[in-house]
């Protein structure tokens, strides 16, 4: 399977970076061919400008500043997010991805009634690694607005995806034992694939 991992941390030595690695090692290791998108390291420009704006619901044009982007996910048949959860949400470079590159032509496409259809027929499965600094407690009382776009905005958009939201709450006081357990589960998960 062909495999797209977003991956949006800018510190290497971080935790979420460890699991980036051991994610595309075990994906490799399993046969997958896994393009690996780290949006530091490719300097993604997250900024939707007012000239994106303008062409956004014009599929030739909106691609037009993104278009390897947009073939890197429309090649992919799954995609796997890793990410850390920073003030209830993805970091502004992860965030920028999706408004950039999840756009109408690609993603979806709207009628001439409004009415929304996914396109992302070619993702078959959809996989979110988070670690969240807050305990999820305070996470859940204000909604959880993370997993919710990944469990229900991106799922929408691949409607043939098997969904999975593999989360670690409470990050900042996390033992290293706490960590090493978590690393095994993510391990696992992705050794399924």
């Amino acid at each position: 399977m062909r495999i797209l991992v977003l991956f949006a941390h800018p510190l290497e030595t971080s935790f979420v970076a460890a699991l980036h690695a051991r994610i595309v090692e075990t994906l490799c290791g399993r046969g997958h061919e896994v393009d690996d998108l780290d949006l530091y390291a490719e300097r993604f420009d997250p900024v939707l400008s007012r000239q994106t704006l303008i062409d956004y619901l014009d599929p030739v044009a909106n691609r037009a500043r993104v278009g390897p982007y947009v073939e890197r996910l429309l090649a992919a048949e799954a995609l796997v997010l890793v990410s850390p959860v920073w003030h209830d949400g993805f970091p502004a470079i992860l965030k920028g991805y999706f408004d950039r590159v999840f756009l109408p032509g690609v993603s979806f496409k709207v009628d001439q009634h409004g009415v929304f259809s996914p396109t992302l027929l070619n993702i078959k499965r959809l996989a979110a690694v988070c670690l969240y600094g807050a305990d999820r407690r305070r996470t859940a009382h204000v909604g959880d607005p993370v997993r919710h776009f990944v469990m229900r905005g991106l799922a929408e958009n691949a409607p043939c995806a098997r969904c999975e939201y593999i989360a670690l709450y409470d990050m900042d006081a996390a033992t290293p034992q706490r960590r090493a357990q978590y690393l095994k589960r993510v391990t696992r998960s992705f050794s399924a694939w």
